[in-house]
């Protein structure tokens, strides 16, 4: 008994530092995140315009960088700014992709800036920086592309980590006080600027850095190498590690971070579900689109669940029969565990969820969204949805269900759900490809260099069965989907469009699906108060112009601030006849499908007629789309 109640309270006082620490981490809005950043600053009147009372992308905050109407760059140089720099409400900026703290007069250790691991661009020459590095402090910053340390007082080897980023294409360094030997650069071919001067460095230059100058190395009187026309041969150099030390030593250190993350882990993911569980967040917050985030499957902390329950053979099988297996619908605390709606994955519960690796992906108008990793590979996207009270407990659970037996091939339907009356968890897959939105706007890489004319096609097509099924099978709800924008679709690895969020119009407390659901932006309900299926088909309309377009819709944004106004710019050139000239030139090379490119358009234009009487209705857009060949 007495070990119990050790473990009892062992568990408790978790919990309550997981709580608090965990409040502290995933509850500001962005606004709040920038001021709680600017509190910790001294000497910040540089930043007086940075106002609670405004918006950041709206009236332009000083150093406040912009995307779609999403915080993606802090460039804070020649601020003087001193003081501490509150990493945890940098972390609240979840589009956050360049930091320059250049010029100013921040000191002490580097803060923990490895925790934006979305970083590409950290600027923080001319500070007082001081002290050692740790050896893997850039290991989980694998998109950085630019890292500028100059003019600091660093000390001691450069980190190891930062010469194995993957994508590393500018390094300076120049002006501190590193020493030792110079890790061997993992990448040489991609880096295109280098500056190592003026440190304490030691050692033959390695192989790595041949393309480099002797004005990368200057200033280290115990370097050689033939940029420096140095006979390392010649020269008393202090002889290197020996190999097996070092490796014990770097096998230690790894095993001391990877318990310390665990533990750290194991604090937050507890702390996140206690919240999920127990608490409500009842501020709002407009849709900010952070699905921009590209989620980084590397940074998750691996901790060790157990085993999840495979469906008897026989009863998998996409939307089968549901398990109410651990359900306490009647216990005295309320709070149940997960129902199982579709087993194709496996069954899980609760537990392990709390067992699993958890980091936030963003917030929503709908609420916030957490990835889990289990064990066993599965990875699953929980979302903790608010405002959903419209029905009780038994209705809930009917609309739940019959998620769970959808069947098509470009709807994503869910696993598993949660319900408390404050608030609800929806269990979904990951899809590690990202939104449309994502890979559209957001990302330059391969994945969007993929978005030729027949895989743009293909999406529209895709996007457009799944709501002909929805159609078919929410026949009698005015909004069989309510919130179709490029966010809500996801793309499998061949491009395959999966919708989400839909049909949760019916369950959600109706002022707030006005303000957060994108059909209650539809001209008729702006006009009129009014929504209908054809609200659907206006959603559909501005995707295919968005797709067709490339431009980012400026009716996703509350206040229409920002982006295109892809309705207007499309009507315009429609009515003049210029089509052609809206077409994404990333696709309009392909000139053999111009004419069918054109059509879609006019699909898309037909779509978004502001009267719903002119409007296509939904399923002749849908025969309209599928003539189109690619």
């Amino acid at each position: 008994m007495a070990a119990v109640r050790i473990r009892t309270v062992f568990m408790l006082s978790l919990l309550t530092f997981s709580f608090s620490l965990s409040k502290l981490a995933f509850s500001l809005t962005e606004n709040e995140a920038l001021l709680k950043l600017k509190s910790s600053f001294t000497n910040a009147e540089a930043l007086d315009d940075w106002d609670s009372r405004s918006s950041p992308c709206v009236k332009r905050w000083a150093g406040i960088i912009c995307f779609g109407g999403l915080i993606t760059g802090l460039h804070l140089s020649d601020f003087g700014l001193s003081g501490t720099i509150d990493i945890e409400a940098l972390q609240q900026l979840r589009a956050l992709r360049t930091l320059s703290l250049k010029n100013n007069s921040f000191s002490g250790q580097i803060p923990a800036f490895n925790k934006l691991g979305a970083l590409k661009l950290l600027l923080l020459s001319h500070n007082k920086f001081s002290g050692q590095i740790p050896s893997d402090f850039f290991s989980s910053m694998a998109s950085l592309k630019k890292v500028w340390l100059s003019n600091n007082d660093f000390t001691g080897n450069i980190p190891v980590s930062l010469m194995n980023l993957p994508h590393l294409l500018e390094l300076h360094l120049e002006g501190n006080q590193f020493s030792g030997h110079i890790p061997t650069l993992r990448k040489p071919t991609t880096i295109t600027s280098l500056d190592l001067s003026h440190n304490k460095l030691e050692g033959e230059i390695p192989d790595s850095f041949s393309k480099f100058s002797n004005v990368s190395f200057l200033g280290n009187e115990r370097l050689c190498g033939k940029q420096l026309d140095r006979d390392c041969s010649s020269m008393v150099v202090e002889s290197l590690p020996q190999p097996a030390a070092e490796e014990k030593k770097e096998s230690a250190d790894s095993d001391g971070h990877t318990k310390l993350a665990i533990g750290i882990g194991a604090l937050v993911v507890m702390g996140l579900l206690f919240i999920a569980t127990f608490t409500g967040r009842k501020k709002d917050k407009d849709d900010d689109f952070s699905i921009l985030e590209k989620e980084t499957p590397d940074e998750m902390i691996p901790v060790r669940v157990r085993s999840i329950k495979k469906p008897a053979e026989g009863s998998t099988r996409r939307g089968g029969d549901s398990s109410r297996k651990g359900s306490t619908h009647g216990s005295k605390n309320g709070m149940g565990d997960l129902i199982m709606i579709n087993n194709e994955k496996g069954t899980f519960g609760l537990p392990d969820l709390m067992k699993a690796a958890a980091e936030v992906l963003g917030n929503g108008g709908l609420g916030s969204a957490y990835k889990a990793v289990m064990t066993n590979g599965l990875s699953v996207v929980v979302k903790r949805m608010r405002e959903m009270n419209k029905l009780g407990r038994d209705g809930f659970d009917v609309e739940m269900r019959r998620f769970g037996r959808i069947k098509h091939k470009n709807i994503l339907t869910p696993l598993a759900y949660h319900y408390r009356k404050e608030e609800k968890l929806l269990v979904s897959e990951y899809v590690p490809k990202g939104s449309l939105l994502y890979v559209l706007h957001g990302d330059r890489g391969t994945c969007h260099a993929d978005l030729n004319w027949p895989t743009r096609l293909k999406i529209i097509k895709g996007i457009s069965s799944a709501l002909g099924f929805l159609h078919s099978e929410y026949a009698t709800y005015d909004l069989p989907h309510g919130n179709l924008k490029s966010s809500n679709v996801l793309l499998s690895e061949n491009y395959e469009p999966l919708i989400i969020d839909y049909a949760l119009d019916p369950l959600t407390n109706p002022n707030h699906s006005a303000q957060v659901m994108f059909a209650y932006k539809s001209p008729e309900y702006i006009q009129h108060q009014q929504i209908s299926p054809k609200s659907d088909v206006y959603c559909l309309g501005i995707i295919i112009l968005e797709v067709i377009t490339g431009k980012f819709p400026s009716q996703y944004l509350a206040n229409g601030k920002g982006g295109t106004d892809v309705v207007q710019w499309v009507l315009q050139a429609s009515s003049e006849q210029r089509e052609q000239e809206l077409i994404d030139p990333e696709i309009a090379n392909n000139t053999n499908s111009i004419d069918q490119m054109v059509r879609l358009l006019q699909i898309g234009a037909t779509c978004i007629e502001s009267s719903p009487l002119q409007r296509l209705d939904m399923r002749e857009a849908i025969r309209r789309i599928e003539q189109i060949l690619a």
